[in-house]
């Protein structure tokens, strides 16, 4: 009998098996797999968030462009707008080429990214430059990067595989081993100085010990050095009694947040229409800071309030992702990202609307910067990651023990 006549046969039958048409459910390739598993709701929410960003740095654009000009160069007005094209064109390949990554090589990616990014912000003190009076950044120009904004993401889950090995033995000292991570991360935040990228990842770290089951009575602990050490901040760290006395008693150089309120309620329900806005010619940062006030200008508030559901439906999208998940890790990674993302929203919206003191912090997705968007990119991407799922699997609700005694 002769055998390597079916040879082709058989190859061509296994073929047929392994893989469908492009794209289809039978599609067995890693692109067919991360279409069907990933969630599209959430990648089709940021997108809008993206493309929203690009309208509003067009529209502050001429505002920073402006400022940066003299009598002999002038910018062109569109000058930051076409920079930020740049980097969204970087940033969602990145996202995307993230979110393709299996939830183990997800894991060991932000582990290495934590250890790379932490040595490269221990530099920052030696070799960083200053930008406004801040030694954030390393490098100059277009390779000028800020390692906390890069380290954010992968810190949150590095963070959450730590206190997962809790989970497994309770004698492990996760919990103290990551105070003593966070603290250090803290206090070389505080020397750039940085208050809002030290609020963020102090925030992460409580939310991941509250979400990793540590007692109300560790807890509420936790929440009276969080008091105290905000009365301490404010007494022996200027930059903190500076903003909280701008904030709370109104003393001091109040100019950006009275400046940003005014541009945002300038434009009233509807806005003046796009290009059409002059406060935000009076805006300190209108592309990056202050980019909710420019949008509530020439938008209208029912513009701000529109993007201010976008961040919640993504929030609230993840989270009821999360109802039937089990991986204890998943859990609090995915609960960790969500965490920054949504706190760095609500920070940013809540000094433009002066509820919260001046952070120099980025609206995510939609303020102009390179450092931030890729790190948003990345973020976003190990997001996508680790909420993907065979949409055939089994799931059983976290909810199905709440009302059994």
């Amino acid at each position: 009998m002769d055998r390597t006549a079916e040879r082709p046969v058989i190859a061509a039958a296994r073929s047929v098996k392994r893989r469908g048409p492009r794209l289809s459910r039978a599609d067995r390739t890693p692109l067919g797999l991360w279409f069907w598993e990933i969630d599209r709701v959430l990648l089709l929410l940021v997108s809008m968030l993206v493309a929203i960003g690009l309208v509003a740095v067009a529209a502050a654009s001429p505002v920073a462009a402006q400022k940066l000009s003299t009598t002999t160069a002038s910018l062109d007005p569109l000058y930051y707008f076409y920079r930020q094209l740049m980097w969204v064109m970087v940033g969602v390949p990145v996202m995307l080429g993230v979110s393709m990554l299996p939830k183990p090589q997800a894991r060991r990616f932000a582990i290495y990214g934590t250890i790379a990014f932490a040595a490269l912000l221990f530099l920052v003190p030696l070799i960083g430059t200053a930008v406004n009076g801040a030694q954030r950044w390393i490098g100059s120009g277009v390779f000028r990067l800020q390692p906390s904004e890069f380290l954010k993401p992968f810190f949150a889950v590095s963070l959450a595989w730590v206190l997962s090995l809790r989970l497994h033995d309770q004698s492990l000292p996760v919990v103290p081993l990551s105070f003593v991570l966070t603290g250090v991360i803290a206090v070389l935040l505080m020397g750039q100085p940085d208050l809002g990228q030290t609020i963020i990842f102090a925030a992460t770290w409580f939310v991941l010990v509250l979400v990793a089951g540590l007692s109300m009575r560790i807890m509420a602990m936790l929440g009276a050095a969080g008091i105290a050490g905000i009365v301490l901040a404010y007494f022996f760290y200027p930059v903190a009694q500076q903003r909280i006395n701008i904030w709370l008693f109104e003393s001091g150089d109040s100019y950006q947040v009275d400046k940003a309120h005014a541009t945002l309620t300038a434009g009233g329900l509807i806005g003046t229409g796009p290009g059409a806005g002059l406060a935000k010619f009076q805006l300190p940062e209108a592309h990056t800071d202050y980019i909710f006030s420019v949008i509530g200008e020439e938008f209208g508030i029912i513009a701000c309030i529109a993007i201010a559901i976008l961040y919640l439906a993504i929030i609230v999208r993840v989270l009821v992702r999360l109802l039937d998940e089990e991986d204890s890790f998943l859990i609090l990674a995915v609960t960790a990202l969500i965490a920054q993302f949504g706190g760095q929203a609500i920070i940013n919206m809540a000094v433009n609307t002066q509820l919260f003191p001046s952070k120099g912090m980025t609206l995510p997705f939609i303020s102009y910067g390179g450092s931030s968007f890729i790190a948003l990119s990345i973020g976003m991407g190990l997001l996508l990651s680790l909420t993907r799922r065979n949409p055939y699997a089994a799931r059983v609700s976290m909810t199905r023990n709440w009302n059994k005694k």
